[in-house]
């Protein structure tokens, strides 16, 4: 099992930018994909971009291309999501996940942090 603890989220006008950390720690890092989602209440949790354990494939939702970038640093165990030109309807929970080379779903997720796009 991984343990995920997300920071960096906060509030910023459209237009700015944010960098989301997740620092995991358990089994060794490269063993995991890594995803970022988000959830407004009321709704379903989104997928917004996923990265394979050594980082050679990067995946991302139409409607965050172009503007968000998902790293991670294997030395520091962290995975990391740049988010750059934001806008109001990127307002959201945050969650980073972790699946596992031998699953097919994210199985493990940190507790969230809150990102608020004031337009």
């Amino acid at each position: 099992q991984v343990q995920l603890v997300e920071s960096g989220g906060g509030l910023v006008h459209a237009g700015g930018s944010l960098r989301l950390s997740c620092a995991a720690s358990g089994r060794p890092f490269t063993y995991y994909a890594m995803g970022w989602f988000r959830q407004n209440p009321g709704k379903e949790r989104e997928f917004v971009a996923s990265i394979t354990g050594y980082g050679t494939d990067k995946n991302y939702a139409d409607s965050v291309k172009g503007r968000f970038t998902i790293s991670r640093n294997g030395a520091a165990n962290t995975v990391y999501l740049q988010m750059k030109d934001l806008k109001p309807e990127d307002t959201a929970v945050y969650y980073c996940a972790a699946r596992s080379i031998d699953t097919a779903t994210f199985g493990s997720w940190g507790q969230g942090t809150q990102v608020t796009v004031s337009s």
